[in-house]
């Protein structure tokens, strides 16, 4: 039973998971053949504070890109 485990930053609505999971199972299949049910794909939503590369928080990049954008 193949799973595949995405990590990405919270905030993707109910709908474009739904989409994602449709899109990975579908990609999968075509790739590797077997069958849709059987192909498992878990999600994870993780904070950019929870996160880091390069030696910071995306958190912290991305506070201070807003901030440098004026937001």
């Amino acid at each position: 039973m193949p799973m595949i485990r995405v990590e990405m930053f919270e905030g993707r609505t109910r709908e474009q998971k739904r989409a994602l999971v449709e899109a990975l199972t579908n990609a999968f299949i075509e790739t590797c053949g077997g069958k849709p049910e059987s192909v498992q794909v878990v999600i994870q939503d993780v904070s950019p504070f929870d996160w880091g590369g390069g030696g910071e928080l995306f958190g912290d990049r991305m506070a201070a890109s807003n901030k440098n954008d004026g937001g």
